[in-house]
This record gives structure tokens, C-alpha cells and sequence, in this order.
């Protein structure tokens, strides 16, 4: 019974990713049609003002920058550490994702980063048989249609690389570390440069997209933070996959685990631990809790590659999922996106989905708006952006009630 849900579960949301697609669009057409008859933006001569400060340059803040860069904004970005991140997460990028990366022009992206293609997931159960899961992908004709995964550091880099050629966007490396309030609205952010100088910048909207770690997202919103799971993730090298370009779930007594491919040569594994009483890394207890009781449970084709992983040194890796429902921003001139915003639980893959279609209907609500220093203005359209997010956003991977991993994943689907 517990699996029959879990695959209706899995299917479903598998099929809701792609509806996602089309669901935006006609929104939309909507906003356009509305918007047909305002000027588009005028190019700006001056540079001696900023219309929107980026707080952070990860996926969601470099994709944004991209963005309104490429719309004529001028932006400034403020991210703690520009160079490349090592992380272990924002590693899959599910085929919806990679449609909205496509309506943003940032396909190219994906380009030279030994990103790999999936078309799906095999999952298997704890007696050892396993069902092929592919994604709904027939009704697209594009050869390449398909999830990505890569290295996340590299994917954010290069989407950096790409804002910092526009002329009108600035990337500059430093940490915010408040937000600037004149009677009731946000006018900017004060943040120390990379070499200790403390300054503030200035501009009529402030994004903020510093991750789930953001220590400004307590300033806009009620902050109200579960941490339900702890993932362990580790890289498995030279290994093979039991099928070509699909991940593997494993549901594995007490939790799940899973691999996808991060590059040509390495395979990520991501082990799920329920609550935040975690094995510990220091004293060998994570070594012996992965190796005598995940190993003996993963696919015989990925046993021998993990113990390897497990054994080398520095290979382990631990963070906690924090579970964050989306919480509209009340304060004018600001506006919070991505994990800042509303994390996602990893098994989903859904986190740079949810970001990339977030900005694609926010460049369509703001595009009407040629002066961002209408402060009511701007709320109006971001107060239809929490509406619009919804449609697209509540059904990125529906998450599973089976019982035995549902207290994990609590609760079962996070509001949008």
C-alpha cells in the first residue's frame, strides 16, 4: 500500500512539472495582454543610479541579474563570495526547470559544465525489485528535452560569467548586513566589501536571494523554520548507473536514498536521516552507520563505489533540510526569492525549478514598469506575484505521505 502511494505520488508530480509549462505561459499572456498598451522600458543613459539590488549570486540571484539586465534594469548584485561554490545541493534540475532556463535565455548555461542528461528515476523497494520511472516527455519535440544535473558551483558560475558581461549589471563581492528603512520601505542595504570597508547601496527594490541561511529574511517576513531531516551526501567516482541517464531512489530501511549524476565521471549519493540526531562524522559513527547499514541496501552496481566513497577522507558531507514555508514579504521595496524564500526537501529536486519559474513571472509582471521608484506601484504587481507563483509552485513535486518517510518530509506538501 505505502509504495502504491509513493509511485502515484511520484507519477503525478512528475507529470505536474511538465502542466507547469503550459500553466505559466497562459498566465502570462494574461499579464501581457493587460500590459499591451504601456511603454516598454527606455534604455538608460545615465548609470549613476541602481534599480534593483540582488542580494545574493547563487542560482536565483545570478539567473535574476541575467534577467533584468538583459531587460534594460540596472542592477547590482551583492553576493558574500564570488568565487566558485562547492555545494550539494541545486545539483538536478528537473525538465521543468530547464524549460524556464530556456524562457530566460540561459540554456547556454548549461554548456560546457559536463552537465548530464536525465530522462527519469528507477526506483527500488526494499525486497530489491525496482520500476523504471520516465519522465512525460513525448509531446516535446526538442531532441535535448530532458532534466540536467551538474556540479552546482560550476552552473552558477557560468550564469555569473554571463551577468558580468552586460553593461548595466555589477557583480561585486561583500556581505549584506542589514537593510535600509525610511518610513516603512526598503531604500537599500548596508553590507562591509571584501576588503573590510563598510558601505551602503541604494535603490528603489531590493531582491533578496541569499539562501535558506539568509540572515535578512527574519527582517521581511515571520520567520517560521522546521528542520525535519539532515541529508549526508557524498561523490561516488567512476561508477556507472544502472540505467543510462536515469537517477536511482532507493527505499531503504529507515530512509531513502538517492544518486543522480553530477558529471561524466562522478555520481552524487544523498542519504536521507530523519530528524536532527545525525551520526557523527568526528568519532567514525557516520562511517559505520553508511557502510553497515545504507551500503548493503543500494543497487550491487553502486555497493562497491560507495564503501570506497565512505572510506575516503573529507568525502562526507552534512546539512539540514530547513523547512520553510513561502512567507510574503510586507514590507514595500523589497521582495524575498529562492531558498530565502521557500526551501524545498532535496528528494524533490525542485528548489531551482520553483526559482527559475519565480523569476519568470515576476520579468513579465515588472516588465509594464518603467521607473521602479513607484513604491505602491511595485506592490501592487509583487502582491500578484504571490498569487501567480502559486499555480506553478504548489505542484513541483508533490511530496510522499507513504508511512516511514512521511515525518521526514512534514509537512507532505510545502505551501507555495
Amino acid at each position: 500500500m505505502e509504495m502504491i502511494i509513493f509511485l502515484g505520488s511520484f507519477i503525478a508530480s512528475l507529470f505536474g512539472l511538465l502542466l507547469l509549462y503550459n500553466m505559466i505561459r497562459r498566465k502570462i499572456m494574461e499579464i501581457r495582454n493587460i500590459a499591451s498598451n504601456v511603454v516598454l522600458i527606455k534604455d538608460h543613459k545615465s548609470y549613476g543610479k541602481t534599480d534593483v539590488i540582488i542580494v545574493g549570486a547563487g542560482v536565483a540571484g545570478s539567473a535574476l541579474a541575467c534577467t533584468f539586465g538583459k531587460d534594460g534594469r540596472r542592477v547590482h548584485v551583492i553576493e558574500r563570495d564570488l568565487t566558485e561554490p562547492h555545494r550539494m545541493v541545486g545539483e538536478l534540475l528537473q525538465p521543468g526547470g530547464y524549460l524556464k532556463l530556456v524562457d530566460l535565455g540561459l540554456e547556454d548555461c548549461l554548456e560546457d559544465i559536463d552537465a548530464q542528461r536525465v530522462v527519469g528515476y528507477t526506483l527500488y523497494k526494499k525486497n530489491g525489485e525496482h520500476i523504471m520511472l520516465s519522465y512525460p516527455l513525448e509531446k516535446f519535440q526538442a531532441a535535448d528535452m530532458s532534466g540536467r544535473c551538474f556540479h552546482n558551483g560550476r552552473f552558477v558560475q557560468k550564469m555569473r560569467e554571463k551577468a558580468a558581461t552586460l553593461p548595466n549589471v555589477r557583480l561585486e563581492q561583500g556581505t549584506v548586513t542589514s537593510l535600509i528603512e525610511e518610513k516603512g520601505t526598503v531604500k537599500g542595504v548596508n553590507y562591509k566589501t571584501k576588503d573590510g570597508r563598510e558601505l551602503s547601496a541604494y535603490a528603489p527594490l531590493t531582491i533578496v536571494c541569499d539562501g535558506c541561511f539568509s540572515n535578512l529574511r527574519r527582517s521581511l517576513c515571520n520567520l517560521k523554520m522546521d528542520i525535519p531531516s539532515t541529508y549526508v551526501g557524498l561523490i561516488l567516482k567512476d561508477c556507472q548507473l544502472p540505467y543510462a541517464n536515469h537517477g536511482v531512489l532507493v527505499m531503504s530501511d529507515p530512509s531513502p536514498v538517492t544518486f543522480y549524476p553530477v558529471s561524466s565521471t562522478e555520481v552524487r549519493c544523498l542519504v536521507l536521516i530523519a530528524g536532527q540526531n545525525v551520526p557523527s562524522i568526528a568519532n567514525g559513527e557516520m562511517v559505520n552507520y553508511l557502510t553497515n547499514v545504507v551500503a548493503p541496501q543500494v543497487p550491487s552496481e553502486l555497493r562497491d563505489a560507495l564503501i570506497t566513497a565512505i572510506s575516503e577522507e573529507n568525502n562526507i558531507r552534512t546539512m539540514q533540510f530547513r523547512s520553510m514555508p513561502a512567507t510574503c514579504s510586507t514590507i514595500p521595496g523589497s521582495l524575498l526569492i529562492g531558498d530565502a524564500f521557500n526551501m524545498r526537501h532535496p528528494l524533490s529536486a525542485g528548489g531551482m525549478t520553483v526559482a527559475l519559474s519565480d523569476i519568470v513571472v515576476l520579468r513579465h509582471l515588472l516588465k509594464p514598469l518603467t521607473d521602479f521608484n513607484d513604491a505602491n506601484a511595485v506592490s501592487k504587481y509583487l502582491q500578484r506575484f504571490y498569487t501567480l507563483r502559486k499555480v506553478a509552485c504548489g505542484m513541483i513535486f508533490p511530496i510522499i505521505k507513504a508511512e516511514g518517510i512521511k515525518h521526514m518530509f512534514f509537512p507532505a506538501i510545502f505551501p507555495a
